[in-house]
């Protein structure tokens, strides 16, 4: 996150972004400065002593307390943000992420443990570790979407504040470890999801929803966002949200298994899933636990706390554990308490195209979500929020294609 400690030892608050500059905020000081937008705005955040703060995430907490009191001043919409790059809204998937042509990745055929860093990105409000997708591994199984969110502080009105978006052709999975976040959607659907219940909303030919605060619980926000890309029988058809408060438990030596999709050993999910794909965060504890898993599927782990060994590899936090194929059983070690989650299925043997808040097949497909989201036709409906509808620019091979135009002779430019 964004603290950070100093040669003291001591942690430390410092941002680097357009709103706030210049800024450290320690336990126990003051800090002050300026915002950078048209309407500067000063600010001021004061830190308790060092034995009134237990934790980083508790100054973070007085730093979104004064964020809220600047946005109670006027200024305007890029208001401060508690951390480098926030006054940003991003889409999901970007030519960063992966490339925007239609591909396969094809899966590794064999065991093997290759660790691939995740990269930031900012959603909404919240800064993510994206370990899905890569330029180098587009999807594992039908996984092609892996946000790590925080740990971030939120507030009764402030979390991780997306407003309505579309999409296509996926599966949003939503899973959190701590903290609270409402889900509503065009569908009708208003649902406040918490630990250890899955948030599974079926995109098909469309569908949009936002993410919000709830209004009544403040503290720490920690989870993961996926996505599943949607086979050909089933990306066209309508899109359906289910909540599931309880999930099975597969038990393990040292720990447990939360079987959020698909089947791991004998315990299987009651969530919907339209292929051979299997989720599930595994809680371990000092030692060795062994998972079993399927030969033909291809795996990887994603960490969120602490560290888990896999052979002569420590996964942490940070990245995408990718496994390969050919395992019965995977043997994970931990030396205290960790955090992971489990995600395979059956390699894909059809391309992705991902774009934005879209999972398609062709550069058409998404042109066609892309005209029909910012034109607000009936195909994305709409959804009850206190949150802007967020448009969308156009795809890139639009962007190339006008600017083609531009260039060509006798072609008018504004």
């Amino acid at each position: 996150g964004p603290f950070e400690a100093d040669s003291s030892g001591q942690r430390s608050w410092s941002s680097t972004s357009e709103s706030l500059t210049n800024s450290n905020v320690v336990p126990g000081s003051t800090s002050s400065g300026r915002s950078s937008n048209a309407k500067s705005v000063a600010w001021t955040v004061t830190v308790p002593e060092a034995s009134a703060v237990s934790s980083p995430q508790a100054a973070a907490l007085e730093l979104s307390d004064a964020m809220e009191r600047i946005d109670a001043t006027g200024d305007d919409d890029r208001r401060c943000r508690p951390w480098p790059g926030a006054c940003d809204v991003s889409g999901p998937v970007t030519p960063v992420d992966a490339p925007a042509d239609p591909e396969v990745t094809p899966p590794e055929d064999h065991p093997c443990i290759e660790f691939i860093p995740s990269h930031d990105a900012l959603v909404g409000e919240v800064r993510v570790r994206r370990a899905l997708p890569q330029r180098t591994r587009r999807s594992v199984g039908a996984w092609c979407f892996v946000d790590h969110m925080g740990p971030a502080m939120v507030t009764e009105q402030r979390g991780v504040d997306i407003g309505p978006h579309p999409h296509i052709g996926l599966q949003t999975v939503t899973w959190v470890i701590e903290g609270e976040i409402l889900h509503r959607d065009s569908l009708g659907s208003e649902q406040v999801i918490r630990p250890g219940q899955l948030n599974l909303m079926t995109a098909g030919h469309g569908v949009s929803h936002a993410e919000e605060a709830t209004g009544g619980y403040r503290g720490v926000l920690h989870g993961v966002q996926l996505w599943v890309a949607q086979p050909g029988a089933t990306r066209d058809g309508p899109p359906v949200f289910e909540h599931h408060a309880v999930l099975p438990v597969l038990e393990l030596e040292n720990g447990a298994g939360s079987v959020i999709v698909g089947q791991l050993g004998d315990v299987t999910s009651p969530a919907r899933r339209d292929s051979d794909h299997v989720g599930a965060d595994l809680d371990l504890h000092h030692g060795t636990s062994v998972v079993p898993l399927d030969p033909k599927a291809e795996y990887a782990l994603v960490v969120v706390e602490g560290a888990v060994r896999v052979g002569a590899r420590e996964v942490e936090p940070g990245g995408l554990g990718y496994l390969g194929t050919g395992r019965d059983e995977l043997a994970l070690t931990v030396t205290a308490t960790a955090r992971a989650l489990l995600i395979g299925g059956i390699p894909l043997d059809e391309p992705l195209l991902m774009w934005w808040n879209f999972v398609a097949r062709t550069r058409d497909e998404i042109s066609d979500a892309y005209e029909d989201w910012n034109a607000a036709t009936e195909r994305f409906g709409t959804v009850d929020s206190r949150l802007a509808r967020i448009p969308s620019d156009p795809p890139l091979w639009h962007r190339r294609a006008h600017s083609i135009l531009e260039d060509e002779p006798g072609s008018a430019t504004a």
